[in-house]
């Protein structure tokens, strides 16, 4: 059933309802959202909090793990009272205090090729925020073959890299990078807790424009950055038809 907008809600998203061309149709399409987010550490943790803010329906989040003192300098969802216990769970409660019209589920587990189905259940659009490379591809491979939007983003000290993953339109992970960076080990690169906290903001962008059909979001480009001396660039990126993926996808 269509979720309508209530008073309460048209006054908090009111200055969005600003922007040049967002309409109430934009904003009750985000309502009926729902976004599964695959780690809420520094990259997913921000994007979930500005979906919130902007009023996503549902958000799913899926990690594994309890809070350490070390996740602090970046994961801006937590509190330091908190280290110790269950991240999901504690993510929860943020975005609760945050904006209570929003829905949460909980998962605290990896992303793997047994529960990947259940999680995308009725997702609309998946973001990947996992710092490795095999619940990327198991998240990826996921979202072509059951058609859901995915938002691609990582990070590495002062750089990062975006795209958009739009099954039979754009580019996979697969067909980008078909075979794992043996130097990306997991809590093993260094993190500026503003850069990821940037691209998690860009990620939350990308997925509102994919799910409400404002404005023109990242197609068959790719975003990359160094925020050293600030050079942007987007890169044109094309499906491999010979992808193991999506390749035969049409």
């Amino acid at each position: 059933m269509k979720k309508i907008l209530n008073e309460t809600e048209l006054e908090r998203y009111r200055r969005q309802l600003m922007l040049d061309g967002f309409t109430i149709e934009h904003q009750q399409r985000l309502k009926n959202s729902t976004a599964l987010i695959a780690g809420i550490g520094g990259l997913g943790g921000t994007a979930a909090i500005y979906l919130a803010v902007a009023g996503i329906g549902k958000m799913i989040f899926v990690h594994s793990g309890k809070l350490t003192l070390s996740n602090m300098n970046r994961q801006i969802l937590m509190r330091h009272d908190w280290i110790g216990k269950s991240r999901v769970i504690q993510a929860m409660k943020s975005i609760e205090d945050i904006n209570p019209d929003v829905e949460v589920e909980i998962y605290d587990e990896r992303i793997t090729e047994e529960n990947s189905d259940k999680l995308l259940g009725e997702v609309h659009i998946a973001l990947s925020a996992r710092p490795n490379f095999y619940e990327r591809r198991v998240l990826n491979n996921a979202c072509i073959r059951k058609d859901i939007l995915m938002v691609e983003a990582a990070m590495n000290g002062m750089e990062g890299y975006i795209f958009n993953v739009i099954p039979k339109k754009t580019p996979c992970l697969n067909c980008l990078y078909p075979e794992d960076n043996p130097d990306w080990e997991e809590l093993g690169f260094p993190v500026l807790g503003a850069v990821s906290g940037m691209l998690g903001c860009l990620m939350a962008i990308e997925a509102i424009k994919l799910l409400t059909g404002y404005s023109k979001p990242l197609l068959s480009k790719m975003l990359v950055f160094n925020t050293i001396d600030m050079e942007f660039s987007k890169l044109n990126i094309r499906r491999d038809e010979d992808c193991q993926i999506c390749g035969g996808i049409v």
